[in-house]
């Protein structure tokens, strides 16, 4: 009985730290989404810009898209916003859902940095990002043309990320169509 009581803590001890070890090994920055393969959930939205055109899970279909969670306290948005203002000139077309915030803070930051989106909602209660599983921003997901979630992006996208992953994604999408 000893024995077991000596055991148990150093048995206990070594499975926790077979935990730690098999998580030095994963990468932080994959956040699995329960959304592949699914269609986008229902969202109907408010423009930021007032009499614009809002978004909504409806736009989505006919051709793959992005959808980009952002917002205009996120540092790391203002890293990703100059490739989507190269994408929009080069007619990629991308709805922007502005998280968490009130809309006159979105529009403000659209006005001052560009406006990369096609359309941008407004989901100042934050219940279209919950729905999505959106844990922070900025997050970007590829649409396709069914409108269904294909891939989920978690931060920033940066120039390789867009050549590595996104690209060639959307060009397979593209060519299923």
């Amino acid at each position: 009985m000893k024995r077991i009581l000596f055991l148990a803590p150093v048995v206990a001890f070594l499975a926790l730290m077979g935990v730690f070890f098999a998580g030095l090994h994963r990468d932080p920055s994959i956040l699995p989404s329960m959304l592949i393969d699914k269609p986008l959930p229902a969202f109907s939205l408010a423009s930021v810009h007032p009499g614009e055109p809002g978004a909504s899970n409806a736009d989505f279909g006919g051709e793959p898209m992005l959808l980009n969670v952002f917002a205009s306290t996120c540092g790391p948005c203002r890293i990703e916003h100059p490739l989507f203002m190269q994408l929009k000139a080069q007619g990629m077309k991308i709805v922007g859902l502005d998280w968490k915030e009130t809309p006159d803070k979105g529009a403000a930051w659209l006005e001052q940095y560009g406006n990369p989106y096609t359309l941008t909602g407004s989901d100042a209660s934050g219940r279209a990002g919950i729905d999505l599983g959106v844990s922070g921003t900025p997050e970007t997901f590829v649409v396709d043309r069914r409108g269904r979630v294909r891939y989920r992006h978690v931060g920033a996208i940066t120039p390789d990320d867009w050549k590595q992953k996104v690209r060639p994604l959307l060009e397979k999408l593209q060519a299923e169509s």
